[in-house]
């Protein structure tokens, strides 16, 4: 049996000192092992081979939204008429290659094989967001790539950049495109907006210049000799004249354009032609994208109305739109702003800056929902200040005597992915909500918590969807690049299964703040806010990831959405999210030049700019499996374990993905006890060097509440930890399967270093100390019964023990040694973690320590989950079992 093949990255894996991406060739495939494969009777014990990538904002060159794939030459003429959905063409670089092996995690087979269970998607209705650069610099970029002739996609491929309209325009080039008009059809008394523009983003073949065509602007010129061939396309201007459908050809070719050929059709009878008018005929579409739009939307239901929410927002939001982000070089941001309030009907606002007052515009067909106005909606903050903080200021006065309790929500996306479409911009959601959906309209909700379904075969259905609409608004948002950010304030069960699907597929954030009171949880949902409002963010983004010769990418996990194999899109994506790629080893790879991955993204920036980012990795590879034990990077292990663990219960029963993370983990060290290790007793455990905290993580992972089916644990709250999880980076992960635990009572107040984090576990705690515990979502201050007086007169301003409040969600600010270190300690943690994590204080031999012992995740827990020390013996038990 052969050994080559692994793939062993260092430790911090470098980069091949390339310059020009990667060499045009990487070698002859060979034949090679594939691993991985642990439910295979007959396999030998091997180690999986995943690879991945995290905090991708960048990813590969040549994506594009439409399925025109590599491997095909893009169209350039247009389609042929009453064709709307462009064919797909599978290719080398995704899973449903032949030879294709069964996923480690089975589901039901979606079509076409990809991710996503929904059908393909037309993005035909979408507005136009063209590449930018310049054509020089495009031109090159794709030669530069087309040689790389990464994995063979075969001649005439061509490199395609990503417009919102889903069709294909070509980074060679720029392509004539046609103007069309759009009309909304508003109910009787609406105010009527004016036609929109949309360029279709197709170049089609113009009729003779002395016809009229059927959209009433004249024929096109002669071609335009600026127009670059593309590879693999007939010669000529680009487009293919039988495909025209715009009127009868008249007879013999009449080419009446200036500088025809003496005695050419031109000079026959006919009467003379009129001269064109040049800003009226086509012309290479290099309009840039717009700028992005923030769309506030607040549920002005009784309950918020009455805690003070919807008050608090507005407040806040006065202070928080002079800070949305821009630029650099900018002096002020080019995002513009728009409000809805809802409950049972939306309530749309015009604040154009002309306006003395304010104006409100209801839509109560929330069935087909539709907006109301377009010029005022979405407006410059900064020229529209005061009417905006004049608004912000009546809205809770407006809703103050409301008695409304039920509430819309999936109309409410629709209605701002409207808007943005109508505006032909990408833009954001802020979504404030806080009940379970129950009017009537599309998308309405029931309470389906019914703990029977529990360690049950049907038990999956509870991190579903309820209804199939909100996997179809989720596409639709996709495509119209509107990304959704939710803000929920649930006091009961509100289906975040189905509410954050939504969020999830669009490469949104959400929040959830259980129980929200004014007072005690203000300071974590505020500094939630105005961080997600300040981060700069990409819009409209799609990535792409290739690789060389003998591996390649199979599986995708995140914040994301896949219409085919290979394309990932993301109405949005920022500094916060991560993609997770596993990647399948197939053929023999070479130990001189090595493993080379690509990853691209093709996005538009806060200022409307259309941009591409790339990163190129080289990994070291190595004919000896010791090698890549002795490189293992088991954080990057963990998350991509998490994530595919957390996708397959979609599909399968919890109690069957427990046990294949079990059975992964002990193919994993059964293959190194037996290829690698020096020989020793049967009755040792013997684990990589690399990979010695494997089963820490692993048995953390196991008590996780999204994978322990408890009717104590909340099914909304193991919905919400499954949807945070997917899109997390592996520091966070690290973190939320294993909390950082530090000593606070012995600091050294005259340095700046933190204290070094102990085990977690009870038997590292003491009656005369005090503890921070931290997890990425929650932060628990622990006090011994017998901490210091100097310490708690520190960090409270109380004599002692028995007058420490636990009530309190921070710590007061105090001008002391003890309160300045402790402080600094909790804003260093805090600063690196995405979400703001509340403070609990909590005292021992109280109530809430029953809270803070399930983050000790050593120990056994309330839930059923074993110790670290008894999960140990049964993964040494399952080795041994494997290796006799």
């Amino acid at each position: 049996m052969s050994q080559q093949g692994y793939c062993a990255a260092p430790p911090y894996s470098q980069s091949q000192p390339r310059t020009g991406g990667f060499p045009t060739s990487f070698g002859p495939p060979n034949p090679s092992l594939h691993y991985g494969h642990y439910g295979d009777p007959n396999s030998s014990y091997a180690v999986p081979q995943p690879g991945f990538l995290h905090k991708s904002t960048s990813c590969l060159a040549g994506m594009s939204k439409s399925t025109v794939l590599l491997g095909s030459s893009a169209p350039v003429g247009p389609l042929p008429p009453g064709t709307h959905q462009l064919s797909q063409t599978n290719f080398q670089n995704g899973p449903s290659a032949a030879g294709q092996p069964t996923h480690r995690f089975q589901g039901p087979p979606p079509p076409n094989n990809t991710g996503p269970s929904y059908p393909p998607y037309s993005h035909q209705s979408q507005p136009a967001y063209p590449n930018t650069a310049s054509t020089s610099s495009t031109t090159q970029l794709a030669n530069q790539l087309n040689s790389m002739q990464i994995n063979s996609y075969g001649p005439g491929a061509t490199l395609s950049s990503h417009t919102s309209s889903g069709h294909p325009a070509s980074f060679q080039g720029p392509q004539p495109t046609l103007l069309t008009q759009q009309q909304m059809a508003l109910p009787p008394g609406s105010q009527v907006p004016p036609p929109a523009n949309n360029f279709s983003g197709l170049s089609a073949q113009p009729s003779l210049p002395t016809m009229a065509r059927q959209d009433g602007i004249p024929g096109s010129g002669p071609p335009n000799p600026n127009l670059q061939q593309l590879p693999g396309q007939p010669p000529g201007p680009g487009y293919h004249p039988q495909q025209a459908n715009y009127g009868p050809q008249m007879a013999g070719s009449q080419l009446s354009y200036p500088g025809a050929f003496p005695g050419g059709p031109a000079q026959l009878s006919g009467p003379q032609q009129k001269k064109l008018d040049p800003d009226s005929i086509p012309s290479p579409n290099n309009k840039p994208p717009n700028p992005p739009a923030y769309i506030f939307m607040i549920d002005v239901s009784y309950r918020n109305i009455n805690s003070g929410l919807v008050k608090l927002i507005c407040e806040e939001l006065k202070t928080l739109l002079d800070k949305l982000p821009r630029e650099e070089q900018e002096e002020s941001s080019a995002i513009r702003v728009g409000f809805v309030t809802y409950n049972k009907v939306l309530h749309f606002f015009n604040v154009k800056s002309n306006l003395a007052q304010p104006q409100m515009m209801v839509v109560s067909d929330v069935r087909e929902v539709f907006v109301p106005l377009l010029d005022g909606f979405l407006v410059n903050f900064q020229e529209s200040r005061s009417v905006v903080n004049n608004l912000l200021d009546q809205i809770p006065e407006m809703f103050a005597d409301t008695n409304e309790s039920e509430t819309i929500f999936a109309p409410v996306i629709q209605a701002g992915m409207e808007a943005l479409k109508a505006a032909e911009c990408a833009g954001k959601l802020f979504i404030f909500h806080s009940s379970l959906p129950t009017a009537e309209a599309p998308g309405k909700l029931r309470n389906r918590d019914d703990k029977k379904l529990l360690n049950t075969d049907k038990e999956k259905t509870l991190f579903q969807p309820q209804v199939n609409y909100y996997e179809t608004l989720a596409r639709d948002c996709v495509a119209n690049s509107c990304c959704v950010n939710l803000f929920l304030f649930p006091n009961q069960y509100v289906d975040i299964a189905s509410l954050g699907l939504v969020t999830m597929y669009t490469g949104g954030t959400l929040y959830k703040y259980n129980n929200f009171q004014l007072n005690s949880d203000s300071p974590q949902f505020l500094t939630d806010l105005r961080k997600d409002i300040e981060k700069k963010t990409g819009f409209d983004a799609i990535m792409r990831v290739r690789t060389s010769t003998g591996f390649r990418a199979t599986d995708f996990f995140g914040a994301i959405y896949m219409n085919n194999t290979t394309d990932v899109e993301m109405a949005a994506v920022d500094c916060d999210k991560a993609v997770t790629v596993e990647f399948k080893h197939d053929d023999k790879l070479n130990e001189d030049s090595g493993a080379l991955i690509q990853c691209a993204v093709l996005y538009t920036s806060i200022s409307g700019q259309r941009r591409l980012r790339i990163h190129n990795i080289g990994l070291n590879c190595s004919s000896q499996l010791a090698d890549v034990y002795k490189t293992c990077e088991t954080d990057a292990l963990i998350n991509f374990l998490a994530k595919s663990a957390f996708k397959a219960i979609l599909s399968q029963p919890l109690k069957t993905v427990r046990e294949i993370l079990v059975n992964q983990m002990a193919h994993m060290l059964a293959c190194y006890r037996k290829n690698c290790a020096s020989p020793s007793a049967v009755s040792q455990l013997i684990l990589p060097d690399a990979m010695k905290v494997l089963p820490v993580y692993m048995n953390s992972l196991l008590k996780s509440c999204v994978l322990v089916g408890r009717p104590e644990i909340p099914t909304d709250e193991r919905a919400y930890h499954r949807q945070l999880v997917m899109a997390m980076g592996v520091a966070d992960t690290q973190l939320f399967f294993y909390p950082q635990l530090l000593p606070i009572h012995s600091l050294d107040l005259k340095s700046d270093a933190v204290p070094a984090a102990i085990r977690c576990s009870e038997e590292r705690l003491s009656e005369g100390g005090a503890f921070i515990l931290a997890n990425g979502l929650s932060m628990f201050l622990w006090l011994g019964v017998s901490t210091p007086p100097e310490l708690i007169q520190g960090l409270f301003n109380v004599p002692s023990f028995a007058h420490i409040s636990t009530e309190a969600t921070l710590l007061p600010d105090l001008d002391n040694p003890y309160s300045k270190k402790v402080k600094s300690i909790m804003e260093h943690i805090q600063s690196q973690k995405p979400y703001t994590m509340k403070l609990m204080i909590v005292k021992q031999r109280e109530q809430p320590e029953m809270l803070f012992h399930q983050f000790l995740v050593e120990d056994k827990s309330i839930y059923g989950g074993a110790s670290y020390v008894d999960f140990l013996c049964c993964v040494h038990k399952e080795i041994c079992q494997l290796l006799n």
